[in-house]
């Protein structure tokens, strides 16, 4: 027996493990979390990402899109997509990679557990986008002057749907992530870069 395979695949499990605390998604009901500066993009906390959704075995493939590179599975919907025959078209479609959207996020209630990436599709980013271009409300993720986001979730069953529903509403007051100086150096410096948590 080799120990040492062992010991490295103990030591992947539970790395697999911990990469998933570093994920948060939201329970059915209502939630409000904060949307933090993202440390490893200052510029923007948004991470796009593109996934292929349940190839082989219902499995979930990150596309190597997601890092600029060429995806043979794309590749192969284009070529799908261009052959004229509708059934390929559509199977073209699905093939290609969906892309979900990340944001650093502190759910409130639970800071001490620092920050998580919340992951959603193009509905839920669309809709914060245009909350932070309003003039009015601004940069929604600022540590003193941001603003919580309210997250309401549905179920599949309450919404009627197959996915369910999530929707999102930006409270009007402005409020620091935290009094607490220390854990807000913490919140802010001590993040996971979202794309050494995934691989290809």
């Amino acid at each position: 027996m080799d120990l040492n395979a062992i010991k490295t695949k103990l030591e992947s499990l539970q790395n697999q493990t911990t990469t998933s605390n570093n994920f948060w998604k939201p329970e059915p009901g209502t939630q409000v979390v904060r949307i933090v500066p993202y440390k490893h993009n200052k510029d923007n906390p948004f991470v796009e990402l593109y996934f292929h959704y349940n190839l082989g075995q219902n499995k979930t493939y990150m596309s190597p899109v997601s890092f600029g590179r060429p995806d043979p599975v794309q590749e192969f919907a284009d070529k799908l997509k261009s052959t004229g025959d509708k059934d390929e078209w559509i199977q073209g479609k699905r093939l290609e990679p969906k892309m979900r959207t990340f944001a650093p996020v502190v759910v409130r209630g639970r800071e001490d557990e620092g920050v998580k990436f919340w992951g959603f599709g193009k509905t839920v980013y669309q809709e914060l986008l245009s909350v932070i271009a309003d003039p009015d409300y601004g940069d929604i993720t600022d540590p003193v002057n941001g603003r919580d986001i309210q997250i309401e979730r549905q179920t599949p069953a309450e919404a009627g749907n197959q996915y369910g529903k999530t929707t999102v509403r930006v409270k009007p007051n402005q409020t620091p992530i935290t009094d607490n100086k220390e854990m807000l150096e913490t919140l802010l410096n001590d993040q996971p870069n979202l794309t050494e948590l995934y691989t290809e």
